[in-house]
């Protein structure tokens, strides 16, 4: 069985909804979420804030935030977290945000840098990887099965 399929059997099992705001994985993550049936129970609200524009205007993210950090860190990463906890009552918020490339990258922030948050009531985990940039779609790919995992562990 899939694991998304494996996570929205959980989340209906315990009642327990979920929201996401992502931004490299360009609604990837959502998209593997609704596929399953009977998502609709589960699934609260999905956004992909892609341009930084997106994140200050439907996110709220600080546009000092931004500056200082850049949409890539685990300050924008918290703080999109706290943005879709204003929009969203869900029992599970998930950020994910990242440099897919292939273009984009520098040496203190290379292609496939991505940072995953996922806040559970009260509490926020946040993960960085490094994937190999084997190109955008794989780093897409990964960041979505990687998350997929951590969620399953986590609830």
């Amino acid at each position: 069985m899939k694991i998304y399929k494996t996570i929205v059997k959980k989340l209906i099992k315990k009642n327990y909804t979920l929201s996401i705001v992502e931004s490299c994985t360009g609604g990837q993550f959502s998209s593997a979420i609704t596929s399953v049936s009977g998502s609709s129970k589960i699934f609260d609200l999905g956004i992909v804030s892609y341009s930084n524009q997106a994140k200050i205007k439907i996110i709220k993210i600080k546009p000092l935030l931004l500056k200082r950090y850049g949409a890539v860190s685990s300050q924008v990463c918290t703080a999109m977290l706290s943005g879709l906890s204003k929009l969203s009552r869900s029992k599970i918020k998930i950020a994910i945000t990242g440099i897919a490339g292939p273009k984009g990258g520098t040496k203190k922030k290379p292609v496939g840098l991505v940072y995953v948050g996922i806040k559970i009531n009260n509490k926020i985990s946040i993960f960085k990887h490094n994937f190999k940039n084997l190109g955008r779609h794989y780093i897409q790919k990964q960041t979505i099965k990687k998350t997929m995992i951590m969620l399953n562990k986590l609830i």
